[in-house]
């Protein structure tokens, strides 16, 4: 009976965590309007508030990215919920979120042929769209095998 219950476990935690993750990557990415058009006070409080607020929110997702979620699950649940295909799922992802950052990163350097980018928005912009993209993949691959059975 346990077993059972495990595996319903794992099954419902898996799928709640594929659409949760999907659903994260587009409110993180949109999320960066906020950034953008939020008060200009560089070195101002509400400027700190805004990166420290990005920085915790982009740790947290990257935590959830290669943790898996679950911390608070059996081990045999952690390990049903990691299975082959949602390993191969999180490879993927990673490897998504590596060429967007190397994609970003040349963007960038030709954009600064043109226009000064200052250091701390280069890094965030490289960073969203990693973190944004691999997410955003790992997300939709699980929600697919989820569906497709």
């Amino acid at each position: 009976m346990n077993d059972r219950s495990d595996v319903e476990t794992a099954e419902r935690l898996s799928s709640r965590r594929a659409s949760l993750l999907a659903a994260m990557a587009i409110l993180f990415l949109s999320g960066q309007a906020i950034y953008a058009l939020g008060p200009d006070d560089p070195g101002g409080t509400a400027d700190r508030l805004k990166v420290a607020a990005w920085l915790i929110w982009a740790l947290t997702l990257l935590f959830l990215l290669g943790s898996g979620g679950s911390l608070f699950r059996s081990r045999r649940v952690r390990a049903m919920m990691n299975d082959e295909t949602t390993r191969a799922h999180r490879g993927r992802a990673y490897a998504v979120g590596f060429w967007l950052a190397v994609g970003t990163s040349i963007g960038i350097y030709l954009l600064t042929a043109f226009d000064r980018v200052a250091p701390r928005e280069a890094i965030h912009v490289i960073l969203t769209a990693a973190i944004g993209g691999a997410l955003a993949t790992f997300g939709l691959l699980e929600r697919r095998a989820h569906r497709d059975g």
